[in-house]
Parts: structure tokens; sequence; C-alpha cells
């Protein structure tokens, strides 16, 4: 739960990050912003704060050792204000120094301190940066004594902020929690916020446990089995919506009570324990063995998980429930048939 309705925003101040690689300069602000009119309060915390109202995906610093030189500062700022502007700096030089790919495009990065925020029932303090990469053009009229004149300006769109985070003064020993968004569509630079700048790592909690075992089951049964058993598509659908229905009639995970119920027979539980072991380690993804499940994951990925057979170009057949009243078959003329059985036609 985030819930910013109380939150104040102490601090905020922007720096002008160019691209290094570029020849843009690095302008660094030696003030605070002013930010003491309440509809501008209220604009900025609409152009920060909505975009990451229905995240329930968190990230933390990644753990090694907390070399990481926005960690540091984030330290610097939440035990002691101030370090804020100092820090901010610092920040703002790290991201510039790092923006050397010619695809970063120059920015203004914003850096708020925001106090009284709630997340997940606790009150804390909050740090965000946020990237403004695009300007969007806009008429500006004025009138002087009934007469009119038009300008052309640019700035800053508030409903669409392009790249940010937020982190929140918690589970600091685990590198924080935080959220992030990126609007970019180029993986180079959605990449390079996450990975690069930020250097944050998917938190290990029951949402990603949910979410990867899900993605790494349905990898197994779409790819894998092509390779190893000789299963039609409907066999590999009925494992889709066994995996899937596993998920939603339990609350707790239990990896050997999945594999028996959704893969059954010794060989394809085998299979899929080496499979999950080489994708877990190719992919440096660690999911306990036992979990709760969560729902929002599962939503998300039920999705993805499509009980669809296709029949060339012309028949397209859900399947939902029993296989067995599916009958698969060749005929004399080497035609590859479907036979369905069903009660009622509705």
């Amino acid at each position: 739960m985030l819930d910013f309705s109380n939150g104040v925003l102490e601090k905020l101040i922007v720096h002008s990050v160019g691209n290094k690689s570029n020849e843009k300069p690095l302008v660094l602000s030696d003030n605070l912003l002013a930010i003491d009119n309440q509809e501008l309060i209220d604009s900025l915390h609409n152009y920060f704060i909505t975009p990451f109202v229905d995240l329930v995906e968190y990230h933390s610093f990644a753990n090694e050792g907390f070399e990481n030189e926005i960690y540091q500062s984030v330290v610097e700022i939440f035990d002691n204000q101030a370090n804020f502007q100092e820090q901010t700096k610092a920040i703002a030089t790290f991201l510039y120094n790092n923006s050397i790919h010619s695809q970063i495009k120059d920015g203004d990065l914003f850096i708020a301190f925001f106090t009284n925020v709630v997340f997940e029932d606790e009150l804390v303090d909050a740090i965000g940066i946020f990237k403004s990469e695009n300007k969007q053009t806009f008429l500006q009229l004025k009138n002087i004594n009934n007469s009119f004149s038009i300008n052309k300006n640019e700035g800053i769109q508030i409903d669409k902020l392009d790249k940010g985070c937020l982190i929140f003064n918690t589970d600091k020993s685990n590198g924080y929690k935080i959220c992030s968004v990126d609007k970019s569509n180029r993986s180079v630079e959605a990449q390079f916020w996450k990975d690069n700048f930020l250097n944050i790592i998917p938190c290990k909690d029951d949402y990603h446990y949910t979410k990867d075992f899900l993605q790494i089951t349905k990898t197994f049964v779409t790819k894998q089995l092509n390779k190893e058993n000789n299963l039609t598509q409907s066999d590999k659908i009925e494992l889709l919506n066994r995996s899937v229905d596993y998920f939603k009639t339990n609350d707790k995970f239990e990896k050997e009570d999945f594999e028996n119920q959704v893969f059954q027979e010794a060989e394809i539980i085998n299979s899929f324990r080496n499979f999950d072991e080489n994708f877990r380690e190719k992919n440096e993804l660690t999911i306990a063995d036992h979990f709760e499940i969560s729902p929002i994951a599962l939503k998300k990925q039920e999705k993805n998980f499509k009980s669809v057979l296709k029949l060339d170009k012309n028949f397209h057949i859900y399947i939902h429930g029993d296989k067995e009243l599916l009958e698969h078959g060749v005929d004399q003329d080497g035609r590859k048939f479907y036979k369905i059985y069903y009660q009622q036609e509705s």
C-alpha cells in the first residue's frame, strides 16, 4: 500500500544532465526550488507520484556490499537531511558520467525529499529521483489592454513522467524498498535506468516468487517439452491450465506438491527440475520453494497462459476443462483431426 495523501514535499532540487558522449553539459543547481505555492505543490505531486500509485512490483539496490553510489547517497540523505543538496549533486554527476551511450537523452533531473509517507502500513520518509526528457510545445496567450499576443514555449507535460523512482526509508539492510518506472520504449534506455544508473534488482518477495515461477513453468512447457517429449499441443495446454489452477486454488505454494499435481509423471517432473535449476542459474533468480501465492502476480501472469489450440488458419479451439473430451487422430489420407465430445451447446 502506498499513500501520499498526507505526504509532505520537504525539499526539491533540479539539475540539468546532458549526454556526456555528445558533449552536452552537466549543470548543477546551487539552490533548492521554491515550493511554497499549494497549486504548484499539487501539480508536482501529480507529476511525481501518480505513476507509482498502482505499482505492486518492488526493487532494492543490488546487494554487493552496497558499493552502489546511489545507495551511498541515499543513506547520507536519510541519515541527515542537511546532506540533501550535496548528495543530489553527487547523484546527478554519477548519472552524467554514465550517460555515455548515444541513445541516452538529455534531461532535467528532479530530486525530492518527502516525509509522512505511508508505505506498507509504515510511516516513512522517501526520496524521489525523476528525469524529464521530453518537452511539450504549448502556446501562451497574453491579454494587455484588450490586445492579445501569442508566444510559443516549451515545458514539461505533468501527466507524463519519463523516468522515475521512489526510494522508501525501510528495509535498509536489504537495500531499501524501491518503485521504479521508465516510459522509454527503447530497451537500451530502460536497461540503463535500472541497471547502470540505479543498479536495482527485484525484491525477494511473494509477488516476484509467484511471477517468476509461473514464467519458468510456462517456458518449460512451451519450449522444453517440444524437445524432449512427444506431447500434442492439447497436452501442453492441459499442463498450462493445471499450473494456473494450482495457483488459483491454493493460498500457499509448495514446490513438490505443485510438481506432483501438475506434471504427475516422474519423467516430466525430473525434466522440469533440471530445467528449473538451469533457468534460475542462467537468469540469476532466487525463488523460495515455499511461499504465499500473490493474487496480483497471478492475475498479471494468467493472461500469458493461453489455452488456445490453433489449427492452421482455419480454427481456434479454447480448452478450459477435461482434455479427455478431445480426441486427436490421423485419417487414412494423412489428414490430422480433432474429435470433440460435449453434452450441450450454447
